[in-house]
């Protein structure tokens, strides 16, 4: 497991001053926009729930999973070898948490789905929940994060489902039919509840049906319940795709009771180990990954970043935001994302045609050439399924259409860069300037017109040191702005010079054309 050993828990998330958190951009952008990764559709399993109650513990033995399934390409033994202490994200016993804010594993695992899809997983853990460090607000934010940001969230409960653990996700319900009524569609993909050290095996047996008996009962509406938990209930299946319970067996006296156990599977019950093998594979096999989507449509790794900033910007206020808020930001974020695939597609097209290897193009066929992957940048746009309505997509087109202006004009700068003549064009007028002047300044002395020779020196010797700060400007970057009046007032004399020569070339033709008829009739009279 030596490439596990190498791995670690980021924290991405942190706790701050007065109960809020903190976002570590630096770190997430170093992990979900990686070169063989950012493209990839995104499936991010987390773990949420009370503190103490074995999370990081569970998420190890995934890690041992996906290493085996994903890095080696085998999974017959992933539980590995009895003697081996459990490593991974960090762990301990005792009654104190470990965990702060939301961590991911620092190595995704890269595989790829059934139909040939290419995804990449994201291991996330959580800080426990109702410690003594807490408040409610922290614990719901905690909860929501990682619930909105996952693919699979799995709730990890203590001994059976409560009526409090059913209220916790309330937030969502509110969320859930709010987004259906904007968007369609249930907003989320997969809720696994996991209640751990099941003591009733009599009454339901451990495992998947065991569970989703009790998950079954502890939803069932009936009458004489308040409306609330009727409303409850009716809303939680509306809100997820998949709604599962998993019934796990307590994993051992020695796990509970021993301060040096280490994860160690021989210190841990059959009974355990077996529904380990049985719960693992259930979610992290490759048939049975469940990638994120938002607005029914699929995140991409790079466009997870967009969702954590935009997620963290209202769940770090005085209190919890409304349903409406966070369906806003989700919004933002998702037409933020459809944003930035438009610009890629401009930017991919316009590389291949004006990028910094490729030649100088004509202006005319430049801007065509902009015309054409701006349309199909917006055509990406549009034809991507938005949240928010047609209103905010309208916004974000307009924004989007101004920005790829902008970065159509730093490729005209940066083609007319390429071009050498107007590179050269410059410094051939200004020397020719000076040769013009001092050719003047000889022949006006032998002329005997001193005053021409001196004012035809002085004109030599200026444009000879104009010439001389406009290469120290292009060879350093200095006094940039002089640099570009020359190359203006250079561009006026060629030009100037170029009209001057199509009148000479018509008026040449002209005559040579008058010439010609005349010849001709003469021809005609003889």
């Amino acid at each position: 497991m030596e490439d596990l050993k190498s791995g670690r828990g980021i924290q991405v998330v942190a706790p701050g001053a007065e109960h809020t958190f903190c976002l570590d951009e630096d770190s997430l952008e170093a992990l979900l926009l990686r070169d063989d990764v950012k493209d990839r559709s995104a499936i991010v399993i987390s773990v949420a729930g009370a503190f103490r109650k074995g999370k990081s513990f569970l998420l190890d033995f995934f890690l041992r999973y996906m290493h085996q399934k994903y890095n080696v390409g085998a999974s017959l033994d992933w539980l590995g070898a009895e003697d081996e202490p459990l490593n991974g994200f960090s762990w301990r016993g005792g009654s104190e948490r470990d965990t702060t804010g939301l961590l991911l594993w620092s190595q995704p695992f890269k595989a790829t789905l059934d139909n040939g899809e290419k995804v990449v997983i994201y291991l996330m853990d959580t800080q426990g929940t109702f410690d003594s460090e807490s408040t409610v607000r922290d614990n719901a934010t905690i909860f929501a994060l990682s619930t909105m940001l996952s693919s699979v969230q799995i709730y990890n409960l203590s001994q059976n489902i409560e009526e409090d653990d059913l209220q916790h996700l309330q937030l969502f319900t509110d969320y859930g039919r709010l987004a259906q009524e904007t968007s369609g569609g249930k907003p989320f993909q997969r809720l696994q509840l996991l209640v751990r050290d099941w003591s009733f095996p009599y009454e339901h047996a451990y495992g998947v049906e065991g569970g989703q008996e009790l998950l079954t009962k502890r939803l069932k509406v009936h009458e004489g319940q308040h409306h609330e938990l009727q409303s409850l209930r009716k809303h939680i299946a509306s809100c997820f795709e998949e709604l599962a319970c998993f019934l796990m067996p307590h994993p051992g006296l020695n796990v509970a009771t021993n301060p040096e156990f280490n994860g160690k599977l021989s210190d841990i019950s059959q009974d355990f180990k077996i529904s380990l093998k049985q719960f693992v594979p259930m979610l992290l096999a490759p048939e049975n990954l469940i990638p994120k989507r938002i607005g029914g449509q699929k995140v991409k790794s790079k466009d997870l970043l967009l969702y954590f900033k935009s997620y963290m910007n209202i769940f770090n206020g005085t209190s919890l935001p409304e349903p409406k808020t966070i369906l806003e930001a989700t919004a933002e974020a998702n037409n933020l994302s459809a944003v930035a695939e438009a610009k890629e597609v401009y930017e991919t097209i316009m590389e291949e045609i004006a990028g910094g290897a490729k030649p100088y193009l004509q202006p005319q066929l430049l801007e065509e050439e902009h015309r054409r992957a701006r349309d199909k940048a917006l055509h990406s746009f549009h034809s991507k399924k938005k949240m928010g309505g047609d209103s905010l997509s309208e916004t974000y087109s307009v924004k989007l259409t101004k920005e790829l202006e902008d970065q159509y004009e730093q490729y005209r700068l940066h083609n007319e860069d390429k071009n050498l003549l107007r590179k050269l064009g410059t410094a051939a007028v200004l020397a020719a300037l000076a040769l013009v002047c001092y050719l003047v300044s000889v022949l006006s002395g032998v002329l005997g017109l001193q005053t021409f020779a001196m004012l035809g020196q002085t004109a030599a010797l200026a444009s000879v040191g104009m010439l001389l700060v406009w290469c120290y400007a292009r060879a350093t970057g200095n006094m940039r702005e002089l640099g570009s009046q020359m190359d203006q007032i250079a561009d006026s004399v060629m030009e100037l010079a170029g009209q001057h020569a199509g009148r000479q070339a018509a008026a040449v033709a002209s005559s040579y054309a008058a010439e010609k008829t005349s010849y001709s009739a003469d021809k005609k009279l003889s």
